[in-house]
């Protein structure tokens, strides 16, 4: 046993029959050293006791009051949940340590006292950190703050979350230079890139890399259909039955699927076949809290048999008696398929058994890929990038409220900030300006004056908060994550099932069904902010939500172009798969690694296009919208087009017989730029803009506004700036937003770059076997009869048996 643990710990140990992890004691030595520190480590190698077994080390051998160090998780339920394992470590070895939390849904009164009397683990998440930077006292509170601890960073260290826990380090790092920073992660590919965005300054030498042992190789498995591998679909519905068999033969199952609308799909699924009425939960971000929390606490007292799940249950689960993970669809990432694998077992002695369930004969490729990325250890590349600028204005604004600063000081502090390093000056005065008067169009209301400059009787100039309304303001506003506007979901008597958003809530009238938080449920009335339901036994309709979907990832990308091109890797699929790709082989071709495949044919009147790039369906959306403009003003009279993660089907009444015009370079400085300014993709944009910069207010003291009225503001506002100040600093980081996270712009690019190059046309007389998935797609979208979907089933089957005719 290591010297450098006290003996209480080392005793703590050794009851259990455990030693310490290789990992942790070096994560103990780091701390010693003074050392910043990265850990990646597989879940269950014990990351959370080895962030903090320095913090528990220091205590006991000096024992001190006041705040020692600040755990930052990107999930409040994850601080929870740290707490609670955190607390019985401390309890069993009778520590005098308190460890609380500290979040939105923290009551009041216990958050002023914390001020006060901190306790010496806090744990918090990004928004609530920043908040308590906004208080004057905030020096005093983190005066002799020793560690803060960023668990999952991989989570947000890319985003603007990101963004404003890296700008709250900096300020920490100012209060105390010695502060030591120390990041936790189960699945990060560039560990480099990662020191880099930990380290104060960028100085990636500061940060000590931590690998864990690597333990049990996952057991993952494709499930292979009974019958055949459907053609599309991206649900995995049609194994409702093999799922239902699987949850039956185990103790405790996680199904995972990629968004909320296909979480309510399964659940409802899988519920028709539970022939033996086993207790399943669902679970998913847009449920209320008190609906998480019952399920949550139900499966950790192991009382479920299966819970369906999104994304929100990806980090911090701790659930050791989950014997297998399902992935409903395909996973889109390595990365993301080894978290969810993770919270498997729990334990890095055992392998963690996890099923993929693909949707379409596509995503069994990308499903094989993704496990042979598992297994090479292969993870997905992040994609870091310059810090926002309305997450910035919201810092700066909130380091105002806890007192005057002076911008070239303020300035270098945020230069230490990695994601803001390259931020110049003229930049960071833009910044000030538009907090100080909301920029020159809007120069003239004095709600947007929020900071003022006044001299500092040493010849400087000091910035202030202007009056003290704008730092109530502030508080009740400041936050990264902005919600689509949405209206409760309430039975009469006032319980909340959760939100849906505005945008499907229109589509309902009194009478109307859809299924949430696993019921069927029947609209009585609806306001400005509730959705009134009963439950019902009517038909139901599945809801949805706006979110952008999961694109595959750029390595899965690249794995499936590469099974295409090596029949010799065909042997591993299953038959009918075979027998697809071997078609497409005699009727057409198969893209080569790099090679952007164009064919062109027509079918039943209408001619068609279809591009296999393998980019994501964020991206087709795009380029479908400026394909089809280019099109028309090309006189080809396009008609529409569908896409998936794997390819893009333009079709219109006449040929295209010079695809190569289509995608020419400068498609994004016309068609693109003109179509974004055209759509509401920019005033989403804006909205979200305006609201993290602290333009617009989403609650004034009592009142919340509505979505309706948050969305009438920010338009109003985009309309005016646009008008008389193209150049403000929000729409520029508007069209950053549009860009980079709505329409995966970077991905559209580099597939228009490489087009002229590496362009493949093949004309066909009919439609070929790869075409096949994703033009069952067109007219499925608006099904809402059986009638229909049976007449489209029928018409996928004529489609299927033209295209796999080997004359």
């Amino acid at each position: 046993m290591s010297a450098s643990l006290p003996a209480i710990v080392e005793n703590w140990f050794a009851a259990r029959g455990w030693r310490p992890r290789r990992h942790q004691l070096e994560m103990l030595a780091a701390a010693q050293r003074g050392d910043h520190a990265l850990l990646v480590a597989p879940t269950g190698a014990g990351k959370t006791l080895a962030g903090f077994l320095p913090t528990l080390a220091d205590l006991i051998r000096d024992p001190a009051d006041g705040l020692h160090t600040l755990y930052v998780s990107p999930l409040k339920a994850l601080a929870v949940d740290v707490r609670r394992n955190l607390l019985t470590p401390i309890e069993e070895m009778g520590l005098p340590i308190r460890v609380e939390t500290r979040t939105g849904d923290t009551p009041s009164d216990r958050k002023a006292r914390q001020r006060v009397r901190p306790p010496q683990i806090l744990l918090t998440t990004p928004e609530s950190l920043s908040l308590l930077l906004s208080h004057p006292d905030a020096r005093l509170l983190f005066a002799n703050l020793g560690t803060v601890i960023v668990d999952e960073v991989h989570a947000f260290a890319t985003q603007k979350r990101g963004d404003l826990l890296n700008l709250s380090m900096a300020r920490l790092q100012a209060i105390n230079p010695a502060l030591r920073r120390v990041a936790l992660s189960a699945t990060v590919a560039d560990v480099d890139a990662y020191r880099a965005w930990l380290a104060p300054d960028g100085d990636i030498g500061a940060v000590t890399p931590v690998l864990g042992e690597a333990g049990a190789d996952p057991d993952v498995a494709i499930l292979i259909p009974e019958g055949r591998v459907p053609w599309s679909g991206h649900s995995g519905k049609y194994a409702a039955r093999q799922v239902m068999a699987e949850i039956e033969s185990r103790g405790t199952t996680l199904v995972f699927c990629n968004t909320r609308g296909l979480a309510e799909l399964i659940f409802q699924e899988l519920w028709s076949v539970n022939d033996a009425n086993l207790p399943i939960g669902i679970h998913h971000g847009s449920l209320s809290i008190e609906a998480r929390r019952k399920v949550e606490a139900a499966m950790a007292a192991g009382k479920l048999r299966a819970l369906v799940a999104t994304a929100s249950l990806d980090l911090g689960v701790d659930w050791g008696n989950v014997d297998c993970v399902i992935q409903m669809g395909a996973p889109k990432g390595s990365s993301r398929l080894l978290q969810r694998i993770g919270r498997a077992n729990h334990r890095l002695d055992m392998a963690s058994e996890a099923i993929l369930i693909p949707g379409n004969r596509f995503e069994y490729l990308e499903a094989r890929a993704a496990l042979d990325a598992v297994e090479a250890g292969e993870r997905d590349a992040d994609d870091f990038r310059p810090g926002s600028l309305d997450v910035l204005a919201q810092h700066v604004m909130g380091l105002a409220c806890a007192g005057p600063f002076r911008a070239e000081e303020l300035l270098a502090e945020v230069r230490s900030a990695t994601p803001y390093s390259a931020l110049t000056a003229e930049a960071f005065e833009t910044v000030l300006h538009f907090i100080e008067g909301g920029g020159y169009a809007l120069r003239a209301y004095d709600r947007f004056k929020r900071l003022t400059q006044e001299p500092d009787g040493e010849g400087q100039m000091l910035w202030r908060v202007s009056h003290p309304r704008f730092i109530q303001q502030h508080r009740l506003n400041a936050g990264i994550i902005v919600d689509q506007p949405a209206l409760a979901v309430r039975f009469a008597n006032g319980r909340k099932l959760g939100t849906v958003e505005e945008g499907f809530a229109a589509t309902l009238r009194p009478g109307d069904s859809f299924f949430f938080s696993g019921m069927a449920l029947e609209v009585v009335r609806m306001d400005t902010t509730d959705l009134v339901v009963r439950a019902t036994s009517k038909q139901a309709r599945i809801p949805s939500w706006g979110g952008t979907r999961m694109a595959m990832s750029t390595r899965l990308a690249e794995r499936v172009r590469h099974f295409l091109a090596e029949p010799e890797e065909w042997h591993r699929f299953p038959p009918d798969v075979r027998e697809w790709l071997d078609m497409q082989k005699l009727r057409s071709t198969l893209p080569q690694p790099g090679q952007l495949l164009i064919e062109t044919f027509p079918h039943e009147g209408r001619h068609y296009l279809v591009c296999y790039s393998f980019e994501g369906w964020n991206a087709h959306q795009s380029l479908g919208m400026l394909l089809t403009r280019r099109m028309d003003a090309q006189g080809l009279m396009p008609l529409g087009f569908v896409a998936n993660d794997y390819a893009l089907a333009v079709y219109g009444l006449k040929p295209v017989t010079d695809p190569g015009s289509l995608f020419s370079a400068d498609i994004l400085d016309h068609e693109f730029v003109e179509w974004v300014e055209q759509s509401s993709l920019l005033k989403r944009a804006f909205r979200d803009v305006a609201v993290i910069s602290g333009l617009i207010e989403r609650q004034h003291p009592g009142k919340r506004k509505t979505g309706r009225q948050v969305t009438f503001s920010t338009d109003l506002i985009y309309d005016v700036l646009r008008k008389y100040q193209p150049d403000h600093l929000l729409l520029k980081a508007a069209w950053a937003d549009a860009r980079a996270r709505m329409t995966d712009v970077g991905r559209l690019g580099d597939l228009i770059d490489r087009a002229s190059q590496t362009m493949l046309h093949v004309t066909l007389d009919r439609v070929s076997p790869l075409a096949v998935p994703v033009l069952i797609l067109i007219g499925r979208e608006q099904v809402a009869q059986q009638a229909a979907e049976d007449a489209l089933l029928m018409e996928a089957e004529a489609l299927v048996a033209e295209a796999m005719r080997a004359d």
